[in-house]
């Protein structure tokens, strides 16, 4: 396989990486090579190139104008001129595109063999890249790194509507441009569900099915980073401090505004808790003369410079002029050593490979909660997310790990812990898959098979997972099963939903409905290859306008239930509205009645005490299911659904089949004595496998080892619940009204 990458931004050499050399030399140039440094040491890439811009800048060295440079036995680095010599900003490459694409086009045919794949980076590269793959019908993969309408949110541009701007300025421009190439890209690598999510969601062109959630890896690991040296801190940073031993607050970034080291400054300036108890010590790039620096790094750095004064922060700050990426492991092994902390304050971080690299030191982190960093540390959990726009809310962050030592070490531990699942050759693993399905011939259109008479729609928290071996077990019958359409059905959002079925382990489904019923997605050929359900859109979408009933939401809000507030941003989906509120079941039906009232016909979701969901009234789980189940042709007595608590009710009772698993909550109690599901006697997916063949009359025991030991320990232990509750196999019949949401609780803690 031949892969040609696109990266136009920076300066970007086979040699070391000057980070903030320029405001456009950062992480993603590490990413780039990174990436095909490890891809191509798998046995599937057998080429790659990178393609980048050439230029002439005394101050910046020579490497940039050579036109070849070889980065590995794999790779070479490809500099293509355009229309101008000089270094060109981001802000001003818009300029060279026709150059570069013909630039770009001819380069293309002189070569031997066409590439296989096309990998575009930022928007520049991205337009180069569409334009070549549109000439010449080679399919592309885009990462973004960095997005125009978040940077707009980031510096306080209120939420625009998804449409495509149509002004004349550098950034109306850039999300013109990162519109047709979300649009047009073969496929979108997103580095965490916030970008996949949230920040994509911002783009009327963006499909969540062609979007890939793939964490990059991190280059260093404990060992090493125990192993450095730490010349670099005691030569550069003890002079500027009183009294260098006590815990710093570490700071590694470019010096450009959306790092937001100004904030981090002013915080610990107007903190004097944090004053006293700790160091800020800032590895702002590197630089020379300010007067040389460009004229973003240099506003910056005179910025940073002025705070230090301002605040009188003498002796208590370090701003040392440079560091040589070779020093980083020791920088950071000194900073935990210290008992220090490392901070992120960015307005908007997309992915957060920092955070990692102070993971694997040893460091607890402060993040800014805007961006990747709320999946970091969700999954590592090795810190605490603050809002990067409130100084004191990022001091007491600080505090709250430097003045608790327990806290401190649970931190510690868990990074070290968790760190090892952000790693290049899982990353790459799963690019080269990722770039094999798009390089195999074009399927042709979905065309649902027919053959398979019944249909089997499982939720996943604590029903399909819970018990791994069960799990196990399960994808053994459904990789030899012939007579069933499997469908997961969930309130998590796709990308969630993805994130937790593959971690399990668990078979790749036939369809997914996810978000409470209002997405369908299809997967082909066995793997993640997804298609979204526009006639379900369409279905659901007709006379739903989100914006709308939002603001309805709110003026309920206002004039009934003040403590009812919306659900994070990326929470909320095109078809589903979150809002958390008081435990107070009733309020489904009043905001249901309210909204209804201004006309606008929707589905009312209360679960979990606290989580309250705004639907389109087509919309729902069980909705869902009867309509994959007409669109598939299967008989309404052919419909399994299994489910383990109150979230799954409505889809329960509209299958011909329900199965509760035994570990199934109180809030199924009833309707497992009335008398129409199989109540099984084994847990999670044990008990999913046990339903469907006491469906067919078959017995579960001897299924591969299915009866764990884990298996038989919950099986005694729910046995003993059902006496106590008066319970045993039996049915389930009736309905319910405004049904709950899935899993909701397990959308937001890890499974």
């Amino acid at each position: 396989m031949f892969i040609l990458h696109v990266a136009l931004q920076g300066c970007l050499r086979a040699g070391p990486i000057d980070y903030g050399v320029t405001a456009d030399t950062g992480g993603h140039i590490r990413y780039v090579l990174d990436l095909v440094r490890h891809a191509g040491a798998r046995p599937e890439v057998m080429r790659q190139e990178i393609v980048t811009r050439a230029f002439r800048d005394g101050a910046l060295g020579p490497d940039y104008a050579r036109p070849r440079e070889r980065y590995d036995a794999k790779t070479e680095i490809v500099r293509l001129r355009g229309s101008t010599d000089d270094y060109l900003e981001k802000e001003a490459l818009w300029k060279d595109h026709d150059a570069l694409t013909a630039a770009f086009l001819t380069y293309l045919q002189t070569l031997p063999r066409l590439p296989d794949l096309l990998h575009a980076h930022y928007a520049d590269g991205g337009v180069i890249a569409m334009r070549a793959a549109r000439e010449l019908g080679l399919p592309f993969v885009f990462t973004a790194h960095s997005l125009g309408r978040v940077k707009a949110e980031a510096c306080g541009e209120p939420r625009a509507p998804r449409r495509v701007p149509t002004g004349s300025s550098v950034l109306d421009r850039r999300i013109r441009d990162e519109e047709a190439v979300i649009g047009a890209a073969d496929a979108i690598i997103a580095s965490s569900r916030d970008e996949a999510e949230l920040q994509y969601g911002l783009y009327r062109a963006a499909d969540p099915a062609r979007i890939t959630v793939n964490p990059p890896g991190c280059y260093l690991d404990p060992a090493q980073i125990e192993a450095a040296p730490r010349t670099a801190w005691e030569e550069s940073v003890a002079r500027f401090l009183t009294d260098p031993s006590k815990p710093p607050l570490l700071a590694l970034a470019r010096p450009v505004r959306k790092k937001n080291l100004t904030g981090l400054v002013k915080a610990f300036g107007e903190s004097p808790a944090l004053r006293e108890r700790a160091n800020l010590v800032v590895f702002a790039g590197t630089r020379g003369d300010l007067k040389h620096q460009v004229p973003e790094n240099r506003a910056v750095l005179e910025e940073l410079l002025y705070l230090v004064d301002r605040y009188d922060l003498y002796g208590q700050v370090a701003l040392p002029k440079a560091h040589d990426p070779a020093d980083v492991p020791g920088i950071y092994a000194a900073a935990a050593s210290l008992g220090g902390v490392f901070v992120n304050p960015a307005l908007n971080e997309p992915f957060g490979l920092t955070l990692l690299e102070a993971a694997a030191a040893g460091l607890p982190v402060v993040a800014t909660r805007s961006g990747g960093p709320s999946d970091i540390v969700g999954r590592c959990r090795n810190g605490v997310l603050v809002d990067p726009l409130d100084s004191a809310d990022i001091a007491a962050g600080a505090l709250s790990l430097l003045t608790n030592e327990a806290r401190w070490a649970e931190c510690v531990r868990n990074g070290l812990a968790s760190c090892s699942y952000y790693d290049w050759p899982r990353h790459s693993a799963d690019y080269v898959r990722l770039a094999r399905r798009l390089t195999r011939p074009r399927p042709a259109p979905v065309v649902l098979s027919r053959q398979r008479r019944f249909l089997l729609s499982c939720d996943i928290d604590d029903t399909l997972t819970g018990d791994k071996e069960a799990l196990a077990a399960f994808g053994r019958w459904r990789a030899s099963d012939r007579e069933h359409h499997f469908v997961v059905n969930t309130g998590r959002s796709l990308h969630g939903a993805i994130d937790v079925l593959r971690r399990w382990g668990a078979p790749v489904p036939d369809a997914m409905i996810t978000s409470v019923g209002s997405e369908i997605y299809h997967l082909h050929d066995g793997d993640w290859t997804l298609s979204a359900d526009d006639d379900w859109a369409r279905h659901i979408g007709q006379d739903w306008d989100a914006e709308a009933v939002h603001e309805a939401v709110l003026r309920f809000a206002r004039e009934a239930e003040p403590n009812l507030v919306p659900q994070p941003a990326r929470d909320q989906r095109r078809f589903k509205l979150g809002y958390l509120c008081p435990d107070d079941p009733g309020i489904a039906a009043r905001l249901r009645d309210w909204l209804r009232g201004l006309g606008h016909q929707v589905i009312v979701i209360f679960s979990h005490g606290r989580f309250l969901d705004v639907l389109p009234h087509r919309a729902s789980k069980g909705h869902a299911l009867d309509y994959l189940r007409a669109k598939l042709d299967v008989a309404p007595g052919h419909v399994l659904a299994a489910g383990d608590s109150g979230n799954d009710t409505e889809m329960l009772t509209m299958a011909g089949h329900p199965i509760l698993v035994s570990n199934y909550t109180r809030e199924l109690d009833a309707l497992a004595r009335v008398g129409r599901a199989y109540v099984s006697s084994y847990p999670h997916a044990a008990g999913v496998l046990d339903g469907v063949t006491a469906f067919h009359g078959r017995r579960l025991s001897g299924e591969g080892g299915l009866l764990t030991n884990r298996t038989r320990a919950a099986q005694g232990l729910v046995t003993k619940r059902r006496v106590v509750h008066g319970t045993s196999r039996g049915h389930l019949s009736g309905s319910t009204t405004d049904q709950c949401a899935d899993d909701r609780a397990g959308a937001r803690t890890p499974s």
